[in-house]
């Protein structure tokens, strides 16, 4: 029963904290979800027991769904601890878990300038790829451009145009999201992916 009453104070706080992120007043947000303000109201203080037949139009509006609304707020998926995989030249650690962030994958990478000479040929897959430059400067080879990244920067492009992101006179370490397509592409080993 104590569980019970937790998930439901979550739930509660997640609709109110939602409506207060979009800006959003009782009101606007009723209108949306086909229910008076003072439901709403009672909704997010606990006067009222909620309904399922409220939840689904309430995350609806919300731009949210009814898993994410009642999912249990558990600490087992709050740590990750990564365990390094390693491909010639690239040591890399998963920083999410599978399928999170709504199918992309954070990870960090060290690359050392090794990779270079394995990576004469470029990639190219679909999707998009996002990395920052923790330390070092990053070599990326886009087609026929080369654009250095140094500490503190940002490259985002399509991953439909060659690339290859390599390290420029010495290590460096980078921060990186991949989409589903992405991470099939680059996190595989011998068509495995390496361990999270």
């Amino acid at each position: 029963m104590t569980q019970e009453l937790a998930l439901d104070a979550v739930i509660r706080q997640r609709i109110r904290g939602l409506r207060v992120a979009r800006g959003w007043s009782l009101d606007a947000l009723a209108s949306r979800c086909f229910l008076s303000p003072s439901t709403l109201s009672r909704i997010e203080t606990g006067h009222r027991r909620i309904a399922l037949d409220q939840l689904v139009p309430i995350a609806r509006a919300l731009g949210t769904t009814l898993d994410e609304l009642v999912e249990s707020p558990g600490d087992e998926d709050v740590v990750i601890r990564p365990e390094p995989g390693h491909t010639p030249g690239m040591t890399t650690w998963l920083l999410s878990r599978e399928d999170a962030l709504q199918g992309m994958t954070v990870a960090k990478m060290r690359i050392s300038p090794e990779r270079s000479a394995a990576t004469e040929q470029l990639a190219v897959h679909p999707g998009r790829e996002w990395f920052t430059v923790l330390s070092g400067t990053v070599r990326l080879r886009l087609g026929e451009r080369t654009v250095l990244v140094e500490a503190g920067h940002a490259a985002q492009f399509s991953t439909m145009v060659p690339h290859a992101v390599e390290a420029h006179h010495g290590p460096v370490e980078i921060l990186t999201i991949y989409d589903h397509d992405g991470q099939r592409a680059h996190l595989h080993d011998a068509g495995r992916i390496l361990p999270a």
